[in-house]
């Protein structure tokens, strides 16, 4: 070590000695400070890191269930308008990220309060930390159903490597997108070929849900794929702050929403109607792992294992890499030391099985994280777009989601033909609206 850093690790801990010296090695995170405009990233970087998050096989799986649920033609319009939606609500968010060069936790800071923050970034981060654990059981669970290997083994070796991937920072989520999103393009496109070869494209436009029925209403399936990444696109300024610009952002999104997302969704989709297995189950053999799988050839069983760990280990690594810069901030820690601790935390939950509550989650989801972002856009767009951070709490913002969350879950239990997250979303935003007119009223 030479002197100039030896002086600058004079009164720091090992511990701080050794994220300093990690952060040279790897990158800066910026988890407590704006990136600065030298430390932005290309528009193809970006767009890699975004395009790996939704192109994945989960992602295949929803749109399996939303075709089992709906039949193929009304499940296409869901994905279709629910995508867009999609664009729209993390487009906006991205750019505020991009223009100000902060992650979710410090944009909410200025919303809901210095101190009120913790709320609305604790529960995101927790929550994406639950994905991380329900993916990496899905790896687990499907490499050992399907290879007769020990399922606590899989998992584990799964969450380590997405541990790992995720320590290296926003760089390692640009490399697993390099990896990841063309192997699902060359087997995505070769499954769909496949299965439309056997069937024609008439039978699954034809297809009309399991066994024939459609039991899942427009509004449900819109909630099943916008709260599929509602989580991950709230907090989208975690990774569009590294953005050059706003117009570097909205592409980066678009690649992701709708493009990958509807990519992956078409594609399990695809699948699911032209196979027309009943009562199939998309998380157990009935999806693109299992059907690639299924046909017997070693050398393709070699390459759907690989693709596998890796395709689950890009949005592994994605929902980490929030988690751990949102608990970072609140915890006044090192993005990379929180997503080991958190990263172990996981891999402990998702031995138990976590992911086989996959819709209930989804449903938690459309409830809860909505309202966040609707706030968020009302407040940076149209009534304080140059606020800074000026209070510990801001009462205003937690009503309007306490009310958009209330809503939802009304329209949930007795409306279920209604979109649950855009229930929240639109009543949570007109809510603050008004409370924050209300409020400049009587100021």
């Amino acid at each position: 070590m030479t002197n100039v850093d030896t002086k600058s690790h004079e009164g720091h801990s090992t511990l701080e000695i050794v994220e300093e010296d990690v952060d040279k090695l790897l990158g800066e995170e910026y988890e407590h400070v704006p990136v600065p405009a030298a430390a932005r990233r290309s528009l193809f970087s970006v767009t890699m890191v975004w395009l790996g998050f939704p192109m994945i096989i989960t992602g295949a799986m929803t749109g399996s269930l939303l075709v089992l649920g709906m039949g193929f033609k009304r499940a296409l319009l869901a994905m279709i308008i629910g995508n867009l939606l999609m664009f729209a609500y993390v487009g906006a968010l991205g750019v505020l990220g991009t223009r100000r060069g902060v992650n979710f936790a410090l944009l909410a800071s200025v919303v809901f309060g210095r101190k009120g923050y913790v709320f609305a970034s604790g529960l995101l981060s927790t929550l994406l930390l639950g994905w991380y654990a329900v993916q990496t059981g899905i790896t687990g669970a499907l490499v050992s159903s399907t290879y007769g290997l020990n399922y606590v083994l899989m998992t584990t070796i799964a969450g380590v490597l997405y541990i790992a991937i995720t320590f290296v920072g926003v760089r390692g989520l640009h490399w697993i997108g390099m990896v990841s999103v063309p192997l699902f393009v060359v087997l995505g496109l070769w499954v769909v070929g496949d299965v439309t070869a056997k069937v024609g494209v008439s039978a699954i436009l034809d297809y009309a849900g399991n066994n024939g029925t459609a039991t899942m209403s427009m509004g449900v399936g819109l909630t099943v794929v916008l709260a599929l990444f509602i989580d991950a696109g709230t907090v989208t300024a975690d990774f569009n702050r590294w953005a050059k610009d706003p117009k570097s952002s909205l592409i980066a999104t678009f690649s992701a929403f709708p493009f990958a997302n509807m990519v992956a969704m078409l594609v399990g989709g695809i699948m699911t109607a032209a196979l027309a297995v009943p009562n199939a189950n998309p998380f157990g053999n009935d999806n693109m792992f299992g059907y690639l799988n299924g046909m017997q050839l070693t050398w393709l069983s070699v390459l759907a294992f690989a693709f596998l760990y890796c395709n689950l280990g890009s949005v592994c690594s994605h929902c980490l890499y929030n988690a751990a810069t949102g608990w970072s901030r609140i915890v006044g820690s090192h993005m990379r030391l929180l997503a080991i601790i958190l990263g172990v935390i996981g891999i402990v939950v998702a031995a138990g099985n976590v992911w086989a509550f996959f819709i209930q989650w989804l449903s938690l989801l459309g409830i809860l994280v909505p309202p966040i972002g609707a706030i968020i856009l009302v407040d940076q767009y149209l009534l304080r777009p140059k606020a800074e951070i000026d209070a510990d709490w801001r009462g205003t913002a937690f009503l309007a989601w306490a009310v958009g969350s209330i809503v939802a879950f009304l329209v949930e239990e007795t409306a279920p033909f209604l979109s649950t997250a855009i229930s929240a979303a639109v009543v949570a935003a007109v809510a603050y609206w008004l409370l924050s007119q209300r409020g400049r009223a009587t100021a």
